[in-house]
């Protein structure tokens, strides 16, 4: 008996980009766009000085909300991400401006066209109900 091999489709959006150094990777390449690319630029005033703390909490908060370790969670409870940021100004422009973003950082990374286009619909989802001002 002739038996192929099936192969496993990946468990979680997680451990499809590649687990937590694909994470990190995506981060990453997401914060350096931001801090350089001028089409990003209202986006990234909104952010401070530094990157740094928002783009370790990103790192935790997608960890599990692609299904890995919940980082985020158990450092500060529920992300409440809609509360959390209130004290912004997000509106279409900050919205487009974070998916545009977010959709280079993936594709520069690599990341599989069939998994970006689930996370890019997720992450439009997710963006357009954080928005706290009509433009």
């Amino acid at each position: 008996m002739d038996e192929q091999a099936t192969p496993v489709s990946p468990a979680t959006p997680f451990e499809w980009i590649g687990g937590e150094t694909r994470v990190r990777a995506l981060v990453d390449r997401f914060y350096d766009l931001m801090d350089i690319e001028p089409g990003y630029h209202e986006l990234r005033l909104a952010h401070g000085t530094t990157l740094d703390d928002a783009r370790q909490k990103l790192f935790w908060y997608l960890c599990g909300w692609l299904g890995g370790p919940s980082y985020y969670e158990d450092r500060f409870g529920h992300p409440r991400l809609k509360m959390r940021h209130m004290p912004f100004k997000i509106g279409i422009l900050e919205r487009d401006q974070w998916l545009a973003c977010m959709d280079q950082a993936m594709g520069e990374i690599a990341v599989p066209e069939d998994l970006r286009a689930r996370l890019r619909d997720a992450f439009f989802k997710t963006a357009d109900w954080m928005r706290n001002t009509p433009r």
